[in-house]
């Protein structure tokens, strides 16, 4: 019994990160769409973590929260004090992202490193909002907010960062030029592991 019941969640969780990965060819060449303020992610922290409860990848919920930055604000934060910048690429539909933010992300070792080295950014890639970065306003005017649940339309800075699949962290050096990204949903060992050579 035990067996099959990591045989089902194993299962699960293929599905899980299958939804998640590329999107539609068509999809992404008949959109160039842009994008909106990051969100903060305080509302989703409070929502998805579950504090104690175990995690079905090991491992337990952590308690440290993360000190996220809104997009718009993380060049003139870069300009006065120079830093790199990590963007956690994600969407509200993405069951690996939600486990980030409930695994990773409040992992005291992980916002302890990340705090130190970076000005850490939460992005919907689907989100409604409009918001300048870089010298050009990116929105995403074919958002359709009758669409509550699953897919929405994909943003202009999406594209900008070469996103195909979420989760994907994109880090940027303190001149703002992309230098790495990370795909897939990582345990707090395996982030710091893939960070450690930016920091």
């Amino acid at each position: 019994m035990k067996n099959l019941l990591t045989i089902a969640l194993f299962g699960l969780l293929a599905i899980t990160f299958c939804a998640c990965g590329g999107e539609k060819a068509a999809e992404t060449a008949a959109q160039t769409v842009p994008q909106a303020k990051a969100v903060t992610a305080d509302k989703m922290n409070q929502k998805n973590i579950q504090k104690g409860k175990a995690n079905p990848m090991g491992g337990q919920v952590g308690t440290a929260v993360m000190p996220w930055v809104k997009l718009d604000k993380v060049e003139s934060l870069v300009k006065s004090e120079k830093k790199k910048v990590l963007v956690d690429v994600y969407t509200p539909w993405c069951g690996p992202c939600k486990m980030m933010d409930r695994m990773t992300f409040t992992d005291q070792a992980v916002v302890d490193a990340v705090s130190k080295s970076f000005y850490p950014v939460k992005y919907n890639a689907e989100g409604p909002d409009s918001f300048n970065f870089m010298g050009k306003e990116y929105g995403n005017p074919n958002f359709d907010p009758n669409k509550t649940r699953g897919r929405n339309a994909r943003h202009e800075l999406a594209n900008f960062f070469s996103v195909r699949g979420y989760p994907t962290m994109v880090v940027m050096d303190e001149n703002m030029k992309i230098i790495d990204k990370i795909v897939g949903y990582k345990k707090p060992a395996e982030l710091l592991k893939s960070l450690e050579k930016h920091m």
